[in-house]
């Protein structure tokens, strides 16, 4: 220990303090055996104990002159051991050991509440070998694999480790905590709490801020034409799409009507060849411009998005009127890359100007709203993120030392752009520039080829995108795992591929030809909607395939539940499970299962779960905590089961009724499962304002809501009758 801290010591040991160390100060109560510990954001408030042979020993302060200790004092009052708290930077470390080699035996345990960052949520942050869940949560729910807290604002982690620790969220960025160890393990004789700053931003996002949530109060859902029309679609294309989606798709929240390929020369691949930088619009597909179409989007009640891709252009006139504006080789031939034949040199100020220029044209005059910018810095060699790093290309800017071209691209299309407008960048990517400056990322490649039906592979890619690239949505950016496509799929494909969606929360949009879908197919696109507001409970990137992905959700009107998707990615029907541990839940406990694709009621199970899936399909199983009462267990409204459209729901056991209020969409029905137990008998339902059905089955009653004003969404009341079995 330094002086300064030694003299702190020695002035402080009346009072039964640890000295300040490094960034942490430290405080201990003997008589309550209260530790207290304050790094700035994070605050530690609570009781050491200390068990051996079923006896409780004594924290006290240290008897023996060295006060940067606590003493273990057995229950003769001899000290036997110490809690010592070694000085490092930003960690905390709290370890016991022996006095002398000892025989006993006894259990260490810090048991208290943690205050945080108000926005702070409990998640995990050491990736396990072998893992094969991918953990997401809702509305900040407990889990038994959580090991920190993370504050998206501050981009900061408080990191537990504990051999047994368990944090239990009580929101607003406070907790409670237990940790505790076998001290006859040196493993397990040792808690700490490491505070760590900059947490993504020193790992994986270096352009690290917080998603803003004024641009973007919630993740955006839409329709796009590529990966139908691709370069075909026009005006009326997109218009005529819109008046299905306006009946189909907008009442459950759709809110976006995007175009695509409607540049000048745009109407014939390669996007190369498109006139990308001088807002020329193909006429013969766009004969009214796009201000009209974009009037004509709003008129439908959707927000008009567009899709742009200016790095470059194959306009040879723009060129030959720019040229100094471009990239050449030493031979003087211009340089070629994905978005066009001619590419933009961003270290030119006149260009910059000019990309904001256009972008402030789309956004004010034209009024687009949602703007897909793509060709950023994702795989494809060919995209300029990649090809303005080479140093043969570095070489040949205006100005060879800037140090990173590509921002400033990013940084021109959000200034034109504005801040009232929403940002996808389209091949972008959270360990690029874009992650300061757009709200979304694309996470992988398109999920269908020109001209190609959606396969299986591309649904593949889908998901293996979303398992690797998750860990940073709605945290730092939106995750756009491209459009959900379901119209050429076999059906527990096309479930599969909504799974991969919309059970994350990721941006949701689709590109089907919404007038061939049929009812089955078009429910499963309104299955999707509205999005999940779901976060990835790991911080941290997978990649592998993970055969399950699990969705904590805690709900002000239900609790705390899981919606658990088993994927088979092989081609054979196969059995998939998880077991109580891999999903943070207690072993042992008793829950009330339910599959919602099938609509299964799968009764009270104990994990480990195991369901047959189908090949290349998907089962989700919602698990709640057993009720010997009937309870809600899932309805066949969303693919993530979170339970939004319930206002309240709650057992009246006076009159063995289950009560609440429901959100209804217009005129289309929306079914409920409730739980039969033993001892009870299905006898009815009604509803206030809201056409009503309601079937028994084994273990389950299922009972149907539609509204009776198909012209608007509602609210109704309802109550679910049961009698007790004698």
């Amino acid at each position: 220990m330094n002086s300064r801290l030694l003299k702190t010591a020695i002035a402080i040991i009346s009072a039964s303090c640890i000295p300040l160390f490094a960034e942490w100060k430290i405080d201990f109560d003997e008589q309550s055996s209260s530790l207290r510990a304050s790094d700035g954001a994070a605050k530690i408030e609570g009781a050491l104990s200390f068990s051996s042979g079923g006896k409780n020993w004594k924290v006290a302060a240290s008897r023996d002159g060295v006060k940067d200790r606590l003493a273990i004092v057995d229950h003769k009052g001899d000290v036997q051991g110490y809690i010592v708290f070694p000085e490092k930077s930003g960690r905390l470390e709290i370890f016991f050991y022996h006095r002398t080699a000892q025989a006993y035996k006894g259990r260490l345990a810090f048991d208290g509440r943690i205050a945080f960052e108000p926005d702070a949520f409990a998640c995990r942050t050491d990736a396990q070998k072998g893992e094969r869940v991918l953990q997401l949560g809702a509305n900040s729910p407990d889990s038994e694999l959580n090991d920190s807290v993370f504050s998206p604002k501050t981009d900061s982690a408080l990191k537990l480790r504990a051999a047994d620790l368990k944090i239990k969220s009580l929101g607003g960025g406070k907790f409670e905590f237990a940790m505790s160890g076998e001290i006859s393990e040196a493993a397990e004789a040792a808690f700490s709490f490491d505070l760590q700053k900059d947490y993504l931003k020193n790992r994986y996002v270096p352009y690290y801020r917080p998603l803003d949530r004024k641009r973007c109060p919630k993740t955006p859902t839409g329709w796009m034409s590529w990966n139908t029309y691709f370069d075909k679609a026009t005006a009326e294309d997109n218009l005529a799409e819109a008046r299905v989606g306006q009946k189909y798709l907008q009442p459950f929240g759709c809110e976006i009507w995007s175009i695509e390929s409607w540049q000048g020369n745009s109407d014939q691949l390669p996007v190369s060849k498109f006139y990308n930088m001088n807002l020329e619009v193909n006429e013969r597909q766009f004969p009214k411009g796009m201000k009209k179409l974009a009037e004509d989007i709003r008129a439908l009640g959707f927000r008009p998005g567009i899709w742009m891709a200016p790095f470059g252009t194959g306009n040879e006139e723009f060129y030959r009127g720019h040229k100094d504006w471009f990239l050449h080789g030493a031979d003087g031939a211009p340089l070629r890359c994905w978005n066009g034949k001619y590419t933009l040199d961003p270290t030119v100020p006149e260009a910059r100007e000019h990309l904001k220029k256009i972008f402030k044209t789309a956004r004010e005059d034209w009024g687009y709203e949602f703007f897909k910018i793509d060709g950023m810095s994702g795989r494809s060699s060919g995209y300029c993120a990649h090809m303005y790093e080479r140093p043969e290309v570095r070489a040949r800017f205006k100005d060879p030392s800037c140090p990173n071209p590509f921002e400033l691209c990013v940084k021109a299309f959000r200034e034109g752009i504005g801040d009232d407008a929403i940002f996808l960048a389209c091949q972008g990517h959270t360990s690029g520039p874009e992650a300061a400056y757009a709200e979304m990322s694309r996470t992988g490649a398109d999920v269908v080829h020109p001209n190609q039906p959606v396969k299986w592979a591309n649904v593949l890619n889908q998901a293996r995108c979303t398992v690797n690239q998750i860990f940073t949505h709605n945290i730092s950016m939106i995750a756009d795992p491209d459009t959900v496509l379901v119209k050429d799929l076999p059906l527990e494909t096309a479930r599969a591929e909504a799974t991969i969606v919309a059970l994350p929360g990721q941006l949701t949009f689709f590109g089907d030809r919404l007038a061939e879908l049929d009812d089955q197919k078009m429910k499963i696109l309104q299955q999707t909607l509205p999005v999940a507001d779901v976060r990835p409970a790991a911080i941290y990137p997978h990649f592998s395939m993970l055969p399950v992905w699990n969705l904590a959700v805690r709900s002000p009107v239900f609790g705390q539940y899981n919606a658990v998707a088993l994927f088979n990615w092989g081609d054979e029907d196969a059995d998939i499970s998880a077991s109580a541990k891999e999903l943070g839940l207690p072993e042992g406990a008793e829950f009330d299962a339910y599959e919602f694709w099938t609509k299964k009621p799968m009764g009270k199970i104990r994990l480990p779960l195991s369901v047959r899936v189908p090949a290349r399909g998907v089962r989700v199983v919602v698990l709640r905590p057993a009720s010997a009462n009937p309870q809600i267990l899932g309805t066949d409204r969303h693919v993530a089961q979170t339970g939004f459209e319930f206002k309240s729901a709650k057992w009246n056991p006076a009159e063995n009724s289950l009560d609440g209020e429901i959100s209804l969409v217009r005129g289309f029905p929306i079914e409920v499962a409730v739980s039969l137990p033993d001892g009870y008998e299905f006898v009815g339902a009604e509803a206030e304002g809201a056409e009503c059905s309601a079937k028994a089955s084994e273990g389950c009653a299922a009972v149907t809501f539609k509204g009776k004003d198909p012209s608007k969404n509602s609210d109704c009341k309802f109550r679910i009758f049961f009698k007790k079995r004698r």
